[in-house]
């Protein structure tokens, strides 16, 4: 006997009513707090390598949530996993607002990442429970998808002027605010879905590490959003820094990326169809490398600018878009059994590889330049090409 019921009788707008704040509020945590990410090491009384450390620490937990939430909401239920977490990252964005030194800081920022994977992970196992059979699904993942490229593109505006307006602490007590207006409204609405159908069976991750069509696409998915990653963890540096934008300036030159993610994800079924997944991966390898060698020119050869540092990331962005467009599918095309379990290793790989490799590029190389985007699209894409063709070879022999 199953709990999906009558409980979750929602029309489709409600639905999305309800679940989407959860999704945007993960997304925006990190994306409105860029513009005073050059600021902080000053207010914080601390490096800007550590303060790097609270972009990635965000991006890691985010990714280990997927495997420690995941179980627990398959045990207890989704609806105490997802108002927990709400209240939880609520309770840590005022802490955040009210700090004043490093260590409390990391600590917030870190409980803040738990609550948001918390959330994530019972808003996205809530859709799974209730519309895995029916075609609303394919609307609200849609819906979820177009929110990952929106809210880079206006999230660091709204930090920006936020800041100027009324001061850093108040991008804080905005997502505190937000978050519990959120859960707010979930209480009475969020009803149980987890099936009740005895317990959960437990399954071996070992044949999902062991694929190696798993491995490339989910070290594609990795090439593909740590490059973004390490954009966003660079750009207010190179821009603010060095370029001498205003934090505004910086937070709609940043937004021109996200608005070609937004246009060339118009066109990603039509490419998708054209190429399959495997050409379509190949190409957005191609294209990240491309990118990483305009980025290193306009590096050596001019002042960091508009068109020597976003430009060429308004191309590799066209890669990222072909590569996410493919990514998932590929990893999780031979485990339709264990597609959650698939699901939350390839997250939690890649945010592992995105918050580990994308953070050391960034601390080893000059943090303030286009070094570690280039260094890091390059190597990435070098290994999928390297993973690819061994797969080939693999099958190959197999036939």
């Amino acid at each position: 006997m199953s709990s999906k019921s009558p409980t979750w009788g929602y029309s489709l707008p409600l639905a999305l009513l309800l679940m989407a704040p959860f999704d945007i509020l993960a997304s925006l945590a990190m994306d409105i707090y860029l513009p005073v990410v050059p600021a902080m090491p000053g207010i914080l009384g601390t490096s800007p390598s550590m303060v790097q450390l609270t972009l990635s620490l965000y991006m890691v937990m985010l990714g280990l949530g997927q495997i420690i939430f995941g179980p627990i909401s398959d045990r207890i239920g989704r609806r105490p996993v997802l108002i927990g977490g709400g209240i939880l990252f609520a309770a840590a964005s005022f802490g955040l607002a009210a700090s004043s030194s490093a260590i409390p800081f990391f600590a917030l920022r870190f409980l803040q990442a738990a609550g948001a994977s918390a959330a994530l992970v019972a808003t996205f196992a809530t859709v799974r429970d209730v519309y895995a059979d029916r075609s609303e699904s394919v609307v609200i993942y849609s819906l979820f998808g177009s929110i990952l490229a929106f809210v880079p593109a206006l999230g660091p505006i709204a930090g920006a002027l936020l800041a100027e307006h009324l001061g850093w602490r108040s991008i804080f007590v905005v997502l505190g605010i937000l978050a519990g207006l959120s859960v707010l409204h979930a209480l009475p609405r969020w009803h149980e879905s987890r099936p009740a159908e005895g317990p959960v069976m437990r399954r071996s991750f070992r044949p999902i590490l062991r694929s190696l069509a798993f491995w490339t696409y989910t070290l594609g998915f990795s090439a593909a959003m740590g490059t973004f990653f390490v954009f966003f963890s660079t750009a207010p540096r190179v821009l603010v820094e060095r370029a001498g934008y205003s934090e505004l300036e910086f937070s709609l030159a940043f937004a021109t990326a996200a608005v070609v993610m937004i246009v060339t994800s118009r066109f990603a079924k039509w490419f998708v169809r054209r190429w399959g997944n495997s050409g379509t991966l190949l190409r957005g390898m191609a294209v990240l490398l491309l990118g990483s060698t305009l980025l290193g020119l306009g590096e050596v050869l001019a002042a960091p600018s508009l068109w020597t540092f976003v430009a060429p990331m308004w191309i590799m962005v066209v890669g990222i878009v072909f590569t996410v467009s493919v990514t998932a599918n590929g990893a999780l095309e031979e485990f339709g059994d264990m597609a959650g379990s698939a699901v939350a290793v390839y997250f939690c790989i890649q945010s592992l590889i995105v918050g580990i490799a994308g953070t050391l590029a960034v601390l080893w190389l000059q943090g303030d330049t286009a070094w570690p985007i280039a260094a890091y699209a390059a190597a990435m894409a070098a290994v999928v090409i390297a993973v690819r063709a061994l797969q080939r070879r693999h099958e190959s022999a197999k036939v």
